[in-house]
């Protein structure tokens, strides 16, 4: 691909100016300009952004709008790839400034120290958006956070409390008490797409959060157990719901560079819920307190309908509505601490360009069969789809919610109180999930699901060694640990972080939306089968699962692609592909480095207190006492140079990042 940038200015006057053709910015006479970085497209149009702004819009269009664990390594890796796409086009254009004025060019020491002084300067500037967590944007988090919290309390609620809520229950009535959570989670992630399409995402987000209100309401006043398994029904329609409008609604409200880290905190917001509920279990799992357990769900939801007010609505929705909005503007000013207008309208285009690369569909089409159907039919697109919904299937069917559904009964008989074998399998949870986060950003995909899988084999077969007497009790404790730490290095985030990895950013919403239908799926039937495994197969009950983890490591092992990340440089030759057709004018990153966005407005507001200042010493100025006259500098007008030098060769020398 050729790329191109113009030379700049024809004398040192004019420094790094430019204009092209008759679409120049007009700037008046006698004032200190300052010149501006902007890109021209192949169909003519001209975009006045700086360096860092166009940084962000590549990082806008390659990110997908979702906040997944584990996307902060492609932040990175974009990060890097444009600070040596940028610093490479500031270093040939100031070699190109050098011929002009000393007819010599600069030697490859001091491209280098160019080079490496840009990119530094690019990268710090990119990076500074990590840190962009402005007061609205933490309410909103928190508030929809909570929802995910309340995904994992109502998780592990049930595991402790099944000898005290009325007693004498029968298995099966238990057991569908418990699989109804699942029951309504795939039709919540069903309904949460049309719910986002037509009421907005925080529309939605209030609907669930209402839901689980109800149904936490009715489960903590039940009469009996039909009781239960309604309110569970209700609350896993609003957990289902919640599992897929939440990642949607952070990502869509998070700049691009803090995506990756609102998903690891919904994901740990998930597991401190499990071990939330199995704590609260001790002075609340007891015939006359289990209704405060229950009310958990209910008082939470209260809390988070008080805090309704700091819950935004989606930009990104407003916009794709109506590009002209006023609230999208007004919130987006508010999401990320603008104070002006060019500053927010700049943050808009990123916006809406980012949906019209990625394709944004209506959810009405996302979780359509027709969407679906075109995936299956793209031949390139296929495995992944395959390897998608098979992560999904071998995730529950491992056996993982049984543990977290049943570790009480489980642990019943291995120790002397259950509940604390519970409690340790939820704080060993939270715990491997910090430790997987570390390692989701050093190793390979592939490498973590077969090592993932592997572990866990080896712990089933040590749980059903252990419960056959070979080993002793203690043993089959902690091989339920090992089998969750295992779990959450793997087959716990890997399946949902690949199809933003895998899929082009114009299929993530669709993957996303049949993944949460499998797992919720697959999930309800692990919550069935469960009880009646352990009763008919008694120490053997964790075999099946070994069995689907032995098949899972063999499709990882033969199948699966790798999907860690593309590099730095592949990224940076992405990028010279995808901006073949633009030209870059004035791309001078340290000169940008300490221009603020509203150094033009500034530079003629100190240039008319000048004139001010002259006109009292002269005695001239117009207090307001006389009428105004129209007078000030005339409008001028620069030209571009028309020759443009080619510099793709330079970059194909030079693809790494710096």
């Amino acid at each position: 691909s050729d790329l191109f940038f113009k030379p700049q200015g024809k004398s040192a006057d004019h420094g790094r100016a430019a204009s092209h053709d008759n679409l120049a910015p007009f700037k008046p006479a006698g004032l200190k300009s300052h010149h501006r970085s902007y890109s021209v497209s192949g169909d003519g149009n001209i975009s006045y952004l700086t360096p860092l702004q166009m940084g962000r819009a590549e990082l806008y269009e390659m990110v997908p709008f979702i906040a997944v664990p584990g996307l902060q390594k492609k932040e990175r890796n974009l990060s890097r790839a444009f600070a040596s796409f940028a610093a490479e086009i500031d270093t040939l254009e100031a070699n190109q400034m050098n011929m002009k004025a000393t007819k010599k060019h600069m030697s490859e020491k001091e491209m280098e120290q160019h080079r490496s002084n840009a990119n530094l300067l690019m990268l710090e500037e990119l990076e500074t958006d990590q840190n962009l967590a402005t007061i609205p944007l933490i309410f909103s988090v928190i508030a929809a956070s909570t929802s995910q919290f309340l995904v994992g309390y109502n998780t592990g609620v049930m595991n402790a409390p099944e000898s005290v809520v009325f007693p004498g229950h029968s298995t099966a009535s238990w057991s569908i008490a418990v699989a109804a959570f699942a029951v309504g989670g795939p039709f919540g992630a069903i309904f949460a797409g049309t719910l986002a399409d037509t009421r907005g995402r925080r529309g939605a987000l209030m609907l669930v959060i209402w839901t689980f209100l109800l149904g936490g309401l009715i489960q903590s006043m039940a009469l009996d157990m039909l009781t239960i398994i309604i309110s569970r029904f209700i609350i896993g329609l609003a957990s289902g719901s919640s599992s897929v409008l939440v990642p949607i609604y952070l990502g869509e409200m998070a700049p691009p560079t803090l995506r990756g880290t609102l998903g690891t905190m919904t994901q740990f917001a998930l597991v401190i819920g499990i071990l939330i509920a199995d704590i609260v279990a001790f002075p609340f799992a007891t015939e006359s307190r289990w209704r405060i357990l229950f009310g958990v769900t209910p008082f939470l939801a209260a809390l988070q309908l008080l805090c309704s007010p700091f819950l935004l609505e989606s930009p990104r929705w407003l916009l794709g509505r109506d590009p002209e909005s006023r609230k999208a503007r007004f919130i987006i000013k508010k999401l990320r601490g603008l104070r002006y207008d060019q500053e927010v309208e700049t943050e808009v285009s990123h916006f809406v360009v980012a949906s019209e690369k990625q394709h944004m569909e209506t959810e009405d089409r996302v979780n359509s069969q027709s969407a679906v159907m075109e995936m299956f039919s793209d031949k390139s697109v296929r495995p992944f789809v395959v390897a998608t919904i098979v992560l999904q299937i071998a995730q529950q069917f491992c056996g993982i919610n049984a543990v977290f559904y049943y570790s009480t009964m489980f642990f019943d008989g291995v120790i002397d109180n259950p509940q604390v074998g519970t409690t340790i399998v939820g704080a060993v949870n939270v715990v491997a999930t910090w430790v997987a986060l570390l390692l989701m950003g050093s190793c390979g995909r592939k490498t973590l699901i077969l090592w993932s899988s592997a572990g866990m084999f080896i712990s089933c077969i040590a749980i059903v060694l252990s419960l056959l007497g070979v080993f002793s009790n203690i043993v089959a404790l902690g091989g339920v640990n090992a089998y969750v730490c295992f779990f959450e290095i793997g087959l716990g985030p890997i399946p949902w972080l690949i199809v933003a990895e895998m899929f082009d950013a114009k299929y993530v919403a669709t993957a996303m939306s049949v993944s949460c239908q499998v797992n919720w799926s697959c999930n309800f039937i692990i919550g069935l089968a469960f009880p009646y495994m352990s009763k008919y197969l008694g120490p053997y009950s964790f075999g099946p699962f070994a069995l689907v983890l032995l098949a899972t490591f063999i499709f990882a092992a033969v199948e699966l692609p790798e999907t860690q990340g593309t590099t730095p440089e592949e990224l940076q030759a992405e990028l010279v592909r995808r901006n073949s057709n633009v030209i870059y004018h004035n791309m001078d990153i340290e000169g940008n480095y300490n221009v603020p966005l509203d150094v033009e407005w500034r530079t003629a507001i100190e240039q008319l207190k000048l004139e001010e200042e002259e006109a009292m010493k002269k005695g001239t100025y117009n207090y307001g006492f006389q009428p105004m006259t129209q007078s000030g500098p005339t409008i001028s007008q620069t030209s571009f140079p028309q020759e443009p030098t080619t510099w793709a060769s330079s970059m194909g020398t030079r693809p790494s990042a710096r």
